[in-house]
């Protein structure tokens, strides 16, 4: 005879007898803040720390008595930083502008005009966003510098002791050396908003009569501005912080922001006012970061 398995619970003229559930384990969970302690400590020791660090040196005057804002009273009067403030911002300004359009035209034509080598072109963005800056601006001064190739090849030609080429120890030899740097920046957001938009519209547009220059003002352009917007913030932010393009141009009257902190600390030994450079820059920076970030969010970027 075989034993029946005894049920939980009993049924007929008796009650329901429960049987307690077992009691669940609590899982000794670690709580969330510890693991953002080792991120948050070495955030603060790289970044937070030597910021701090520049700050006080910013309101501490190389003849003592105690923190005192002279400094940045000093910085602010003098030409030289409003040149350089000036310099700086319309620099930077300009560079963000001319990537704008430029990268935008070559954006276009590498997404939506079939030619040999597109793609190539296309990862070759890729590889150029890992140069350093100041690469880029060597090969322009073999190109246009007072003894590079173009002026070389006027001298052989021309029999002239000079060459005309002249303009990169100018402004506008910094400007044309951050355009050619930074146009990939906005390129890069460009090629991957216009690898995604649907061709189908293009193709509707083009049906119902819209010409090139239409189907790209009311077509690509929308899909385009959140990827402008996002390629425009860096490169204005970069430009406002550059400082190899401008040392290696050799341009002596461009003095910008970062250039002028070189100068204060480097060259004249002046550290308060170096570090009031350095804060002011920064400042701009973060600003100009934090006003993008709300317009984008309140356009839906």
């Amino acid at each position: 005879m075989t034993a029946t398995a005894t049920t939980a619970t009993t049924t007929g003229p008796t009650a329901t007898v429960p049987v307690p559930a077992p009691a669940p384990t609590r899982s000794r969970t670690v709580p969330a803040w510890v693991w953002a302690l080792p991120p948050v400590a070495v955030l603060a020791l790289a970044f937070l720390y030597p910021l701090a660090l520049i700050v006080q040196q910013s309101v501490t005057p190389d003849d003592g008595g105690g923190l005192s804002l002279d400094p940045y009273a000093d910085v602010f009067a003098s030409e030289v930083f409003r040149d350089a403030l000036t310099t700086t911002v319309w620099l930077a300004v300009g560079s963000t502008v001319g990537c704008l359009v430029l990268g935008f035209v070559l954006a276009l034509v590498i997404a939506f005009v079939p030619f040999p080598g597109g793609k190539a072109v296309a990862r070759f963005v890729d590889v150029f966003l890992s140069f350093p800056s100041f690469l880029i601006t060597l090969a322009l001064l073999f190109i246009y510098g007072s003894v590079g190739m173009a002026n070389g090849l006027w001298t052989d030609v021309t029999g002239a002791a000079d060459g005309p080429f002249h303009f990169l120890t100018t402004p506008w030899g910094v400007l044309l050396a951050e355009i050619t740097y930074f146009t990939p920046f906005v390129m890069r957001p460009l090629l991957a908003a216009f690898s995604q938009l649907d061709t189908g519209q293009l193709e509707v547009a083009s049906s119902l009569g819209a010409g090139p220059l239409r189907v790209i003002r009311q077509v690509i352009l929308p899909e385009a501005l959140p990827a402008l917007a996002a390629g425009g913030s860096l490169v204005l932010v970069m430009c406002l912080n550059e400082f190899g393009i401008v040392l290696f141009t050799g341009a002596k009257d461009v003095t910008t922001l970062p250039m002028l902190v070189y100068s204060k600390a480097i060259l004249e030994s002046d550290y308060p006012a170096a570090c009031v450079v350095a804060v002011v820059n920064i400042a701009i920076s973060v600003g100009l970061y934090s006003l993008y970030r709300v317009v984008s969010r309140r356009a839906g970027a």
